[in-house]
Protein backbone atom coordinates (compact mmCIF):
# COMPACT_ATOMS: atom_id res chain seq x y z
CA UNK A 1 0.00 0.00 0.00
CA UNK A 2 1.61 3.20 -1.12
CA UNK A 3 0.04 6.13 0.55
CA UNK A 4 0.94 8.94 -1.83
CA UNK A 5 -0.12 6.95 -4.90
CA UNK A 6 -3.79 6.32 -4.05
CA UNK A 7 -5.19 8.52 -6.78
CA UNK A 8 -3.24 6.71 -9.48
CA UNK A 9 -3.89 3.26 -8.05
CA UNK A 10 -7.63 3.70 -7.83
CA UNK A 11 -7.69 4.67 -11.50
CA UNK A 12 -5.81 1.50 -12.48
CA UNK A 13 -8.47 -1.04 -13.39
CA UNK A 14 -6.05 -3.91 -13.27
CA UNK A 15 -5.28 -3.28 -9.67
CA UNK A 16 -8.88 -2.56 -8.84
CA UNK A 17 -9.70 -6.15 -9.76
CA UNK A 18 -6.87 -7.60 -7.69
CA UNK A 19 -7.19 -8.40 -4.00
CA UNK A 20 -3.74 -6.91 -3.43
CA UNK A 21 -5.04 -3.50 -4.50
CA UNK A 22 -4.24 -0.73 -2.01
CA UNK A 23 -7.30 1.04 -0.68
CA UNK A 24 -8.06 4.68 -0.01
CA UNK A 25 -8.49 5.19 3.74
CA UNK A 26 -11.94 6.25 4.91
CA UNK A 27 -12.21 9.25 7.22
CA UNK A 28 -12.91 8.20 10.79
CA UNK A 29 -12.39 4.48 10.09
CA UNK A 30 -10.18 4.08 13.17
CA UNK A 31 -11.79 5.33 16.36
CA UNK A 32 -8.76 4.63 18.53
CA UNK A 33 -6.19 6.41 16.34
CA UNK A 34 -7.65 9.41 14.48
CA UNK A 35 -6.16 10.07 11.06
CA UNK A 36 -4.64 13.47 10.30
CA UNK A 37 -5.48 15.40 7.15
CA UNK A 38 -3.77 13.76 4.19
CA UNK A 39 -1.18 15.85 2.40
CA UNK A 40 1.52 15.40 -0.20
CA UNK A 41 4.68 13.51 0.65
CA UNK A 42 7.78 15.47 1.49
CA UNK A 43 11.41 14.55 0.92
CA UNK A 44 11.44 12.27 3.95
CA UNK A 45 8.96 9.95 2.25
CA UNK A 46 6.40 9.80 5.06
CA UNK A 47 3.39 11.72 6.36
CA UNK A 48 4.29 14.46 8.79
CA UNK A 49 2.65 13.93 12.18
CA UNK A 50 1.66 10.38 11.17
CA UNK A 51 2.78 8.89 14.47
CA UNK A 52 0.47 8.48 17.46
CA UNK A 53 -0.13 11.37 19.83
CA UNK A 54 0.40 8.97 22.74
CA UNK A 55 1.57 5.41 21.99
CA UNK A 56 -0.82 3.02 23.80
CA UNK A 57 1.91 0.45 24.38
CA UNK A 58 5.54 0.33 25.44
CA UNK A 59 7.11 0.21 21.98
CA UNK A 60 10.40 -1.19 23.29
CA UNK A 61 8.56 -4.25 24.65
CA UNK A 62 6.94 -5.20 21.32
CA UNK A 63 8.53 -8.50 20.21
CA UNK A 64 9.72 -9.13 16.69
CA UNK A 65 7.45 -11.08 14.38
CA UNK A 66 7.94 -14.84 14.82
CA UNK A 67 8.39 -16.54 11.43
CA UNK A 68 6.02 -19.45 10.89
CA UNK A 69 4.92 -21.41 7.87
CA UNK A 70 1.90 -19.78 6.22
CA UNK A 71 0.28 -20.48 2.83
CA UNK A 72 1.14 -17.85 0.24
CA UNK A 73 -1.78 -15.97 -1.30
CA UNK A 74 -2.02 -16.59 -5.07
CA UNK A 75 -3.98 -13.35 -5.51
CA UNK A 76 -0.98 -11.40 -4.21
CA UNK A 77 1.45 -13.16 -6.57
CA UNK A 78 0.10 -11.67 -9.81
CA UNK A 79 2.20 -9.09 -11.71
CA UNK A 80 0.74 -5.59 -11.45
CA UNK A 81 1.40 -2.06 -12.66
CA UNK A 82 1.38 1.16 -10.64
CA UNK A 83 1.98 4.53 -12.32
CA UNK A 84 3.40 2.86 -15.42
CA UNK A 85 5.84 0.66 -13.51
CA UNK A 86 5.45 -3.13 -13.62
CA UNK A 87 6.04 -5.22 -10.49
CA UNK A 88 6.56 -8.99 -10.53
CA UNK A 89 5.99 -10.54 -7.09
CA UNK A 90 8.09 -13.50 -6.03
CA UNK A 91 6.27 -16.81 -6.43
CA UNK A 92 7.95 -18.73 -3.59
CA UNK A 93 10.12 -18.30 -0.53
CA UNK A 94 13.77 -18.22 -1.52
CA UNK A 95 16.95 -16.36 -0.54
CA UNK A 96 16.48 -12.63 -1.08
CA UNK A 97 18.51 -9.59 -0.05
CA UNK A 98 18.00 -5.96 -0.99
CA UNK A 99 19.51 -2.64 0.06
CA UNK A 100 18.04 0.81 -0.42
CA UNK A 101 15.94 3.52 1.18
CA UNK A 102 12.98 2.51 3.32
CA UNK A 103 10.23 4.58 4.95
CA UNK A 104 7.26 3.97 7.28
CA UNK A 105 3.52 4.54 7.55
CA UNK A 106 1.39 5.17 10.60
CA UNK A 107 -2.00 6.34 11.83
CA UNK A 108 -3.12 7.59 8.39
CA UNK A 109 -3.75 3.93 7.56
CA UNK A 110 -4.15 2.39 11.00
CA UNK A 111 -7.09 -0.02 10.87
CA UNK A 112 -7.33 0.00 7.07
CA UNK A 113 -7.15 -3.24 5.02
CA UNK A 114 -3.73 -4.36 3.85
CA UNK A 115 -3.10 -6.23 0.59
CA UNK A 116 -3.77 -9.54 2.37
CA UNK A 117 -7.10 -8.25 3.71
CA UNK A 118 -5.86 -7.96 7.29
CA UNK A 119 -6.19 -4.69 9.18
CA UNK A 120 -3.06 -2.58 9.32
CA UNK A 121 -1.78 -2.17 12.89
CA UNK A 122 0.82 0.56 13.25
CA UNK A 123 1.92 -1.02 16.56
CA UNK A 124 2.56 -4.48 15.07
CA UNK A 125 5.88 -5.57 13.58
CA UNK A 126 4.77 -5.55 9.95
CA UNK A 127 5.79 -4.15 6.59
CA UNK A 128 4.76 -3.45 3.00
CA UNK A 129 6.97 -4.58 0.11
CA UNK A 130 6.36 -4.39 -3.66
CA UNK A 131 7.42 -7.94 -4.58
CA UNK A 132 8.03 -10.21 -1.58
CA UNK A 133 5.53 -13.08 -1.24
CA UNK A 134 2.49 -12.35 0.92
CA UNK A 135 2.53 -13.19 3.70
CA UNK A 136 6.21 -13.63 4.44
CA UNK A 137 8.84 -12.56 6.96
CA UNK A 138 11.90 -10.38 6.59
CA UNK A 139 14.75 -9.19 8.72
CA UNK A 140 15.30 -5.48 8.23
CA UNK A 141 18.57 -3.81 9.27
CA UNK A 142 19.16 -0.08 9.59
CA UNK A 143 22.48 0.35 7.79
CA UNK A 144 23.23 3.60 9.63
CA UNK A 145 23.11 2.22 13.17
CA UNK A 146 23.14 -1.58 12.89
CA UNK A 147 19.75 -2.15 14.56
CA UNK A 148 17.75 -5.09 13.23
CA UNK A 149 14.15 -6.34 13.51
CA UNK A 150 12.05 -9.15 12.05
CA UNK A 151 8.73 -8.13 10.50
CA UNK A 152 5.80 -9.88 8.86
CA UNK A 153 5.20 -8.63 5.30
CA UNK A 154 1.45 -8.43 4.62
CA UNK A 155 1.05 -5.38 2.36
CA UNK A 156 2.15 -3.94 -0.98
CA UNK A 157 4.18 -0.77 -1.53
CA UNK A 158 5.99 1.59 -1.52
CA UNK A 159 5.63 2.99 -5.03
CA UNK A 160 7.54 6.31 -5.09
CA UNK A 161 11.10 7.58 -5.06
CA UNK A 162 12.69 4.15 -5.26
CA UNK A 163 11.71 3.22 -1.70
CA UNK A 164 12.23 -0.51 -1.17
CA UNK A 165 10.02 -1.10 1.90
CA UNK A 166 7.52 0.60 4.19
CA UNK A 167 7.66 -0.47 7.83
CA UNK A 168 5.01 -0.09 10.48
CA UNK A 169 5.44 2.77 12.94
CA UNK A 170 6.56 0.32 15.66
CA UNK A 171 9.19 -1.33 13.47
CA UNK A 172 10.57 2.02 12.29
CA UNK A 173 10.66 3.25 15.89
CA UNK A 174 12.69 0.23 16.97
CA UNK A 175 15.11 0.81 14.08
CA UNK A 176 15.52 4.43 15.13
CA UNK A 177 14.34 6.40 12.07
CA UNK A 178 10.79 7.50 12.89
CA UNK A 179 11.78 11.17 13.22
CA UNK A 180 13.72 11.34 9.96
CA UNK A 181 11.08 9.41 7.99
CA UNK A 182 13.41 7.28 5.87
CA UNK A 183 16.84 5.71 6.00
CA UNK A 184 19.03 3.14 4.27
CA UNK A 185 17.93 -0.41 5.03
CA UNK A 186 18.83 -3.96 4.20
CA UNK A 187 15.89 -6.34 3.67
CA UNK A 188 16.45 -10.11 3.89
CA UNK A 189 13.73 -12.69 3.40
CA UNK A 190 13.40 -15.13 6.30
CA UNK A 191 12.29 -18.67 5.46
CA UNK A 192 10.45 -20.26 8.42
CA UNK A 193 12.37 -23.22 9.80
CA UNK A 194 15.71 -21.95 8.50
CA UNK A 195 18.33 -19.95 10.36
CA UNK A 196 18.19 -16.20 10.04
CA UNK A 197 20.65 -14.74 7.52
CA UNK A 198 24.00 -13.74 8.98
CA UNK A 199 24.10 -10.20 10.29
CA UNK A 200 25.60 -7.79 7.71
CA UNK A 201 28.93 -6.11 8.35
CA UNK A 202 28.23 -2.40 8.32
CA UNK A 203 30.52 0.19 6.80
CA UNK A 204 31.89 2.83 9.12
CA UNK A 205 29.81 6.01 8.95
CA UNK A 206 31.20 9.02 7.19
CA UNK A 207 32.51 11.84 9.38
CA UNK A 208 30.03 14.68 9.98
CA UNK A 209 30.46 17.46 7.74
CA UNK A 210 30.89 15.10 4.74
CA UNK A 211 27.63 15.31 2.78
CA UNK A 212 27.88 11.90 1.07
CA UNK A 213 28.27 8.76 3.23
CA UNK A 214 31.18 6.45 2.38
CA UNK A 215 29.98 2.91 1.73
CA UNK A 216 33.41 1.30 1.50
CA UNK A 217 36.88 2.20 2.74
CA UNK A 218 38.91 4.41 0.44
CA UNK A 219 41.64 2.61 -1.46
CA UNK A 220 43.66 5.70 -2.29
CA UNK A 221 42.39 6.57 -5.75
CA UNK A 222 39.54 6.58 -8.26
CA UNK A 223 37.47 5.90 -10.13
CA UNK A 224 34.59 6.81 -7.81
CA UNK A 225 30.89 5.98 -8.15
CA UNK A 226 27.70 7.08 -6.42
CA UNK A 227 25.48 4.11 -5.53
CA UNK A 228 21.73 4.73 -5.36
CA UNK A 229 20.36 1.28 -4.63
CA UNK A 230 20.80 -2.49 -4.82
CA UNK A 231 18.12 -4.86 -6.13
CA UNK A 232 17.73 -8.61 -6.32
CA UNK A 233 15.57 -8.21 -9.45
CA UNK A 234 16.95 -6.69 -12.65
CA UNK A 235 13.41 -5.68 -13.64
CA UNK A 236 13.06 -3.55 -10.52
CA UNK A 237 16.58 -2.13 -10.90
CA UNK A 238 15.87 -1.08 -14.48
CA UNK A 239 12.53 0.43 -13.47
CA UNK A 240 14.17 2.57 -10.80
CA UNK A 241 16.91 3.55 -13.25
CA UNK A 242 14.23 4.87 -15.61
CA UNK A 243 12.74 6.89 -12.76
CA UNK A 244 16.18 8.30 -11.89
CA UNK A 245 16.83 9.30 -15.50
CA UNK A 246 13.64 11.36 -15.40
CA UNK A 247 14.23 12.94 -12.00
CA UNK A 248 17.96 13.60 -12.52
CA UNK A 249 17.65 14.98 -16.04
CA UNK A 250 20.37 17.55 -15.25
CA UNK A 251 22.92 14.80 -14.62
CA UNK A 252 25.63 14.42 -17.27
CA UNK A 253 27.17 11.20 -15.90
CA UNK A 254 25.86 7.76 -16.77
CA UNK A 255 23.43 5.88 -14.51
CA UNK A 256 24.24 2.20 -14.93
CA UNK A 257 22.88 -1.05 -13.53
CA UNK A 258 25.82 -3.26 -12.58
CA UNK A 259 25.43 -6.89 -11.57
CA UNK A 260 27.77 -7.59 -8.66
CA UNK A 261 27.26 -11.04 -7.21
CA UNK A 262 23.51 -11.69 -7.05
CA UNK A 263 22.56 -8.02 -6.78
CA UNK A 264 21.98 -5.31 -9.40
CA UNK A 265 23.49 -2.04 -8.19
CA UNK A 266 22.52 1.34 -9.61
CA UNK A 267 25.58 3.56 -9.85
CA UNK A 268 26.45 6.96 -11.26
CA UNK A 269 29.91 7.61 -12.64
CA UNK A 270 32.74 7.10 -12.98
CA UNK A 271 34.27 10.19 -11.36
CA UNK A 272 38.00 10.71 -11.53
CA UNK A 273 38.02 13.14 -8.59
CA UNK A 274 36.45 12.33 -5.23
CA UNK A 275 35.47 15.96 -4.57
CA UNK A 276 33.40 16.06 -7.76
CA UNK A 277 31.58 12.85 -6.79
CA UNK A 278 30.74 14.27 -3.36
CA UNK A 279 29.51 17.52 -4.87
CA UNK A 280 27.22 15.70 -7.32
CA UNK A 281 26.11 13.40 -4.49
CA UNK A 282 25.00 16.38 -2.40
CA UNK A 283 22.90 17.74 -5.26
CA UNK A 284 21.36 14.30 -5.85
CA UNK A 285 20.49 14.16 -2.16
CA UNK A 286 18.66 17.47 -2.42
CA UNK A 287 16.69 16.18 -5.42
CA UNK A 288 15.80 12.71 -4.14
CA UNK A 289 15.62 13.36 -0.40
CA UNK A 290 18.28 10.75 0.36
CA UNK A 291 22.05 10.69 -0.06
CA UNK A 292 23.78 8.21 -2.39
CA UNK A 293 26.75 6.18 -1.18
CA UNK A 294 30.27 6.89 -2.43
CA UNK A 295 32.00 3.68 -3.56
CA UNK A 296 35.11 2.75 -5.49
Amino acid sequence: MRREMWGWVLLTLFLAACSSTPRQPSPGSSASVPAPAQGPRTGGGYYQNDGPATPPVDLASIPDAQPRAEPLRPANARPYVVAGRRYEPMQRLQPFSQEGVGSWYGRQFHGQPTATGESYDMFAMSAAHPTLPLPSYARVTNLTNGRSVVVRVNDRGPFLHGRIIDLSYAAAWKLGYVDQGSTRLRVELVVPGQDLPAQPVLARPAPAPVPVPVASPASGGGPYYLQLGAFASRVNADAYRAELLARLDWLSHEISSQQIGDMYRLRIGPFAVEAEARSIGSRIGETLGTQPFLVQ
